[in-house]
C-alpha cells in the first residue's frame, strides 16, 4: 500500500494514498459532477498570512497559531450544471462546496485532526495572496488542537425546530 507523508504541527503523519482530506473532498458529490471549487493549501508563512486575513473585530483569535489552512474558492460550473442552474433558478455551487468541505472535515476528524470552518475573512487580501479573482467562500483551519484547548459546547436547534414531518 502506498503511503502519503504529511507534516502537521511538526508531527509526521502517514496515511494511505487516496485517503487524505483533499481526496475525501475530491470525491464529494456535486451538481453534474462539476466540482465548482478550487482548494488552496496554505502552510508556513502563507498560513500565517491567511490566518491574519481571518482576524478582525476580535474574530478567530486562534487563527494566528494555526499551522495550516485550506482556502476554498468558487469556480464556474461545467456546461450541464450551468444549464441546470439557469433552468431551475438555483445556484448549486454553495451546496457543492458545503458537501466537499463536510467530507474533508469528517476525514480530518478520522485522522485525528481538528478543524474549524471559517466564514469571516478579508476576501480581497486572500485573493491577492492566492493570486486569484475567484470568490473565496470558506476557509478551513486544520491542525492538532492544543491539549489545553477544550472544544466549546455547540448551541444547536432542537429537531423540533428543524424538522417538519408531513
Amino acid at each position: 500500500m502506498d503511503l502519503v507523508s504529511l507534516t502537521i504541527d511538526g508531527v509526521q503523519v502517514q496515511v494511505p494514498a487516496g485517503t487524505t482530506v483533499l481526496e475525501a473532498a475530491r470525491l464529494a458529490p456535486s451538481a453534474c459532477n462539476s466540482q465548482p471549487y478550487h482548494f488552496y493549501v496554505a502552510v508556513d508563512g502563507t498560513a500565517r498570512a491567511v490566518g491574519a486575513a481571518t482576524q478582525s473585530l476580535g474574530m478567530n483569535k486562534f487563527a494566528g497559531d494555526c499551522p495550516a489552512f485550506i482556502v476554498v474558492a468558487e469556480q464556474p460550473y461545467n456546461r450541464s450544471a450551468a444549464v441546470g442552474a439557469k433552468l431551475k433558478d438555483q445556484d448549486y455551487r454553495a451546496a457543492d462546496i458545503g458537501l466537499a468541505v463536510s467530507q474533508l472535515v469528517y476525514r480530518a476528524h478520522e485522522l485525528g485532526l481538528s478543524t474549524c470552518i471559517l466564514g469571516w475573512f478579508d476576501e480581497k487580501t486572500l485573493q491577492a495572496l492566492l493570486n486569484t479573482n475567484a470568490r473565496v467562500r470558506l476557509i478551513i483551519a486544520i491542525g492538532y488542537a492544543r491539549a489545553d484547548d477544550a472544544l466549546r459546547t455547540k448551541k444547536r436547534k432542537s429537531l423540533e425546530e428543524l424538522v417538519t414531518w408531513l
